[in-house]
């Protein structure tokens, strides 16, 4: 957990989107990071104290002097405890105090005692973002090296839509992970698949799988979030596309293998988590199949295969491929990753609860030539992120 131990202070403006602060505090301790609350006056129009510390478990810190704290000066106290600061939502109004300097209540004062960084959720009306006003603010604090986290565009508490939304909080999550981690793949180019594929039996029908994606994309993300170069090939899902990620949206086997071989040679790495058809029809209806026999068969060819052809490649990238199975899963992933030339294998057990495919949870066990490593049972972006580490290791000791 990058996030673990990790001093977080969290501090809450005068904003609607308060109230996904609650949220945001549960899923952070949750990864086992230390969270203070800091609230202002406004702030507890939207939320109040008590469900921040419900949520949190600590005391909420509202007042500037605090005969409870040491020497009454609170304000340095949390300054010095943070590891960073990070003020979501933050207001207009609190970027604007905190551009001049000032310092009449608790959180504006320990922005200015703290040597932690500072990070910043923007939250406003999509016209007050855009005010010239605004924007000066947010040049001047990030000339200081204050870090922006957003704002989103999308629908407004105000009717209005546009640039302005604080991001959710998995997104703010997403942040504080790329501030805590080094960036280990910069400069890298990836090429990732992912998802599904479909081979047409008709017009209407078609061969396709469970898999939903979300392994594939939350690898994509925790790439990118470590500084590569991400390509994305993926088949059809239901997922949004992941932020600076070049997605590229493929339908059948045959136009995924198109689309990675497009992109593979300037790949230092190639992630294949894609459920790829092992066949496909081999002649397609042109017009529906009406249903006139009692029984009928469907004579199937094999599809390309994408993996075995990127991992047999002369100057082939690092390859890493998943196996997903349903029995003898470190047997058959051996045996997938000397057939296929892989440099390292992450397989797992489908078909259980709360894991594999469709499920927002999964656990790995990841293999290569010479050794392994269980990666535990968990949320698919945390465990993309510990994926990524381990290649990161393996990529940087095979050069």
């Amino acid at each position: 957990m990058y996030l673990k131990d990790k001093k977080i202070l969290i501090g809450i403006t005068g904003s609607i989107a308060a109230y996904k602060i609650a949220d945001l505090v549960r899923r952070l301790t949750e990864q086992q990071a230390q969270v203070r609350v800091v609230m202002t006056q406004a702030a507890m129009q939207f939320i109040t104290p008590l469900t921040m510390q419900a949520v949190s478990g600590h005391k909420v810190y509202t007042d500037l002097l605090d005969a409870e704290a040491e020497a009454a000066m609170g304000h340095i106290e949390l300054a010095r405890w943070a590891d960073i600061v990070l003020i979501a939502p933050a207001s207009a109004d609190f970027m604007a105090r905190l551009t001049h300097g000032l310092a009449d209540d608790l959180l504006s004062t320990l922005c200015l005692a703290t040597t932690a960084p500072i990070a910043i959720a923007p939250a406003m009306n999509q016209q007050m973002w855009k005010a010239p006003a605004t924007q000066a603010n947010c040049q001047t604090l990030q000339q200081r090296g204050v870090h922006f986290f957003g704002p989103a565009s999308g629908l407004q508490a105000c009717g209005e839509d546009g640039l302005g939304r604080m991001l959710e909080p998995f997104d703010i999550i997403d942040c504080l992970h790329q501030h805590f981690t080094s960036q280990i793949l910069a400069g890298k180019h990836i090429v990732i698949t992912a998802g599904p594929t479909r081979e047409d039996i008709d017009p209407v029908r078609f061969i396709s799988n469970r898999s939903s994606g979300k392994m594939g994309y939350a690898i994509a993300k925790a790439a990118q979030l470590s500084g590569a170069n991400v390509t994305l090939v993926s088949g059809q899902t239901c997922l949004s596309k992941p932020p600076k990620v070049n997605t590229i949206d493929v339908y059948s086997a045959q136009d995924m293998y198109e689309s990675v071989m497009q992109y593979i040679e300037q790949a230092d790495i190639f992630i294949a988590t894609a459920a790829v058809a092992d066949y496909q029809p081999k002649q397609q209806a042109t017009q529906k199949i009406k249903k006139t026999q009692e029984a009928m068969s469907i004579e199937l060819s094999k599809t390309t295969d994408i993996l075995a052809s990127v991992g047999h490649m002369q100057n082939k990238p690092f390859v890493v491929g998943f196996a997903a199975e349903t029995n003898n899963v470190e047997a058959y992933a051996k045996d997938k990753m000397v057939r296929k030339n892989l440099d390292m294998i992450a397989a797992n057990l489908v078909g259980v609860e709360n894991a594999g495919f469709e499920s927002d949870h999964n656990a790995l066990t990841v293999y290569w030539p010479d050794g392994q490593q269980v990666l535990p049972h968990c949320t698919k972006t945390e465990l993309a992120h510990h994926l990524i580490k381990v290649i990161a290791q393996r990529y940087e000791q095979s050069k």
